[in-house]
């Protein structure tokens, strides 16, 4: 009949009963894998690990699982969230052993809850990051001193402008205002792996639209600096409520 909608054959997907939020971290070589690769990988791994996905309707159903601010492609993370809505209830244990084991290494699933446990979209948790800026020692790199320096003539002043390339063309960011916090490590954190003399750089970033990047971070500091900081080795520490000025080391603060 002239103007009928199409509809799908055979029976419904089966409803989601259970939303599980999973806490995962990117490692070592696994740093440089794009979103679109994680997606991919994640999508093996479900299906490897046997979990009864929920999937949308429509003519090209795709599991529903939903993604919230990764890091940007080259930085590490300890801190990274995803979540996968099934058909049927299962342990987050059960689920954390499975998929961690069908993942890539590199790709660790660190923690699996019941998304019901926490109220509301996890972006709104989100709300900012601790980064560790690692930079490495050489001969020709600026030490422990000068990196400090840096960061004090940075937090002097009350904002500092870059410029990041959009789709829809240039936009400037203000760097400062993002940062909350920012200072050079007494200890570098066991999360990142360092040398001798390295110098780590921790900041606490405030989440904004769209949100300020490590890079960015470095590239304020060279300018303000006046420094030739070689590009720093970036690992994402803690995501999630910001209270005060320090990042929740849980989501629900």
């Amino acid at each position: 009949m002239a103007g009928s909608r199409r509809v799908p054959e055979g029976p419904a997907p089966d409803p989601a009963v259970q939303k599980l939020r999973i806490r995962y971290a990117k490692r070592g070589r696994m740093r440089f894998t794009s979103t679109r690769d994680f997606q991919r990988a994640l999508e093996r791994a479900v299906r490897k690990a046997g979990l009864p996905m929920a999937y949308s309707a429509g003519f090209h159903p795709h599991p529903k699982i939903s993604y919230a601010n990764a890091a940007p492609t080259g930085a590490a993370s300890e801190a990274e969230f995803v979540e996968i809505s099934l058909t049927r209830s299962l342990e987050p244990g059960s689920v954390r052993a499975g998929l961690d084991a069908a993942l890539p290494e590199g790709l660790d699933v660190l923690e699996v809850s019941d998304a019901a446990d926490l109220p509301g979209a996890l972006a709104d948790h989100l709300q900012g990051s601790l980064w560790a800026l690692r930079f490495r020692a050489a001969e020709d790199v600026p030490g422990r001193e000068a990196v400090g320096s840096a960061v004090e003539a940075f937090r002097a002043i009350e904002e500092l402008h870059v410029t990041r390339m959009m789709k829809k063309g240039p936009r400037e960011l203000d760097v400062r205002a993002a940062v909350v916090t920012l200072a050079v490590a007494d200890d570098t954190p066991v999360e990142v792996p360092a040398a001798t003399g390295d110098v780590v750089v921790l900041a606490t970033v405030r989440h904004t639209t769209p949100t300020v990047r490590p890079e960015e971070i470095w590239g304020a500091l060279r300018q303000v600096g006046g420094l030739g900081l070689p590009r720093p080795v970036s690992t994402r520490l803690r995501q999630g409520p910001l209270r005060g000025n320090e990042v929740a080391a849980s989501l629900t603060g």
